[in-house]
């Protein structure tokens, strides 16, 4: 049982007087759409906000957005502003793409997408490439590692927070929310309806959090946990990506369609770290580029996302020598950038979640709990990687257990074998939201759940269009199948 942060905070109550009618007076000055230049049946438009909303009068940033009008205006209900996940993905970007919303959720709703603040294009956090590619290793393993990323920290924050602006020290999730209330009052909308998706989901709970009264309808789909101590957080993630990897293993026993079905899966895994670890792996398919342990272990968080076990197997067989797989990834990971400059939106995790370490002592032992938890995979290398990252920088949004007074009941959605955000963060979201949440799971496999199965879908869409919550205890039965 992993420990949850016992000192609450009153933060939210404070930061929701600062400014509290800032946001509707941002979103009076409205948007002006016009079609999207990528996407000619899209409309664009920026938000203009600010900075720091404590100081509305002082530096801005423009938010972009993106909008998919509703199918059927006489039976517009409203706005449904999306939410992305990463931290890092591009809302714009999503509502680019064909929606992966209902036909009846696309008649009833215009479809809002957003690129949070220091994300693409609404101030994409930029480093230049000369700092970034100093990055130590992302695994310590001595308290001279530790030291290392210390002093490197000191530089890289620096060099970032000189090219991105004053805006590098206002990135973190309650920002974040008070952006969306402006967008709603820029939609006209009285109330906001939204969905969000893994790390979009905290930036949901802080809205909920500052602007309880405005919640109409919210849909939190694999959610983050922000009560979670650095411990906590780092454990129930690995938990969590072996838990998929156990599933993968289990499929490819039972499914002669696994290209590994009859060989010894975890071996094979261990085999691949161990030539990882001594620089003996190299990716194929035309990169030949050499893949260390922690960039391999990127496989058990995308590849069990969809989840595509098997393209999982076909790569694990292609990294084994066998044939290359049509649709082979590319290398998993992050590597030197080429260039003048380089993203980092691990600065926006860092600002929502502290992941500081006395020294190498506590991160050694954060590792082994990782380690325990997680026999095969080790740890899951996302927010592992990052936390290195996070050593130095200041903070800004705590974690705390959720405080929601609203009186609309929101929706926190899950599957029970999530590779990124574990079964039991949004089980515990709903925990701290009590009789005002409603916990819908769906008793198999993947990174966020709309879409996933009719039933999944069904009980969503009637949350969004009529404000029907499913019963308490609801839970999809799981479909197996390989797109």
């Amino acid at each position: 049982m992993t420990a949850l942060l016992t000192v609450t905070t009153s933060c939210a109550a404070g930061r929701t007087a600062a400014g509290e009618n800032a946001p509707d007076a941002v979103g009076k000055r409205g948007i002006t759409w016009k079609p999207c230049e990528e996407e000619p049946a899209v409309e664009c438009g920026t938000l203009t906000v600010p900075i720091d909303w404590s100081k509305p009068d002082g530096p801005k940033i423009g938010l972009a957005l993106a909008r998919r009008k509703a199918t059927d205006p006489s039976a517009r209900i409203g706005s449904l502003l999306t939410n992305p996940g990463g931290p890092g993905n591009s809302g714009v970007e999503g509502i680019f793409r064909p929606s992966g919303f209902s036909e009846e959720i696309r008649r009833r709703f215009d479809i809002v997408g957003h690129d949070p603040r220091g994300v693409a294009r609404s101030g994409a956090v930029t480093c230049s490439a000369s700092a970034y590619n100093k990055m130590p290793d992302r695994v310590m393993t001595s308290q001279a590692d530790y030291d290392e990323w210390i002093a490197y920290n000191k530089e890289l924050h620096a060099d970032c927070r000189r090219l991105t602006g004053p805006l590098y020290d206002h990135l973190d999730a309650v920002n974040v929310a008070r952006d969306m209330d402006a967008i709603r009052a820029a939609l006209g909308d009285d109330k906001l309806t939204s969905y969000g998706v893994s790390y979009g989901t905290l930036s949901q709970q802080m809205y909920a959090e500052l602007f309880p009264d405005r919640v109409r309808a919210m849909v939190l789909d694999g959610s983050m946990d922000h009560s979670l101590n650095v411990k906590a957080f780092q454990v129930t993630e690995a938990a969590a990506v072996q838990d998929s990897f156990d599933e993968f293993v289990a499929w490819c026993e039972r499914d002669t369609e696994c290209v590994l079905h009859g060989r010894d899966v975890r071996a094979l895994w261990k085999e691949l770290l161990g030539k990882a670890d001594r620089g003996e792996l190299s990716w194929p398919g035309g990169s030949d580029r050499p893949v260390n342990a922690h960039n391999l272990k990127w496989l058990g968080v995308v590849l069990n996302e969809a989840p595509d076990w098997r393209l999982a197997a076909q790569v694990l067989n292609a990294l084994d020598g066998g044939p290359v797989p049509a649709g082979m990834p590319g290398p998993p990971g992050d590597g030197p950038v080429s260039g003048k400059t380089a993203e980092l939106p691990a600065a926006i995790l860092c600002s929502d979640f502290d992941l500081s370490l006395r020294d190498y002592d506590e991160y050694a032992d954060v590792m082994r709990g990782s380690n325990a938890a997680a026999p095969d995979m080790r740890y899951n290398p996302m927010p592992m990687g990052d936390m290195p990252i996070c050593q130095g920088r200041p903070v800004t949004n705590p974690q705390h257990r959720l405080r929601y007074t609203g009186s609309a009941p929101l929706l926190v959605s899950t599957s029970l074998h999530d590779p990124s955000t574990p079964y039991e963060w949004s089980a515990a979201v709903a925990g701290q939201l009590g009789p005002r949440a409603a916990l819908l799971t769906y008793e198999g496999w993947g990174h966020g759940i709309y879409g996933r199965t009719s039933c999944t879908t069904a009980a969503m869409d009637s949350y969004l269009i009529s404000l029907t919550v499913p019963a308490p205890g609801t839970r999809c039965p799981a479909e197996e199948r390989q797109d």
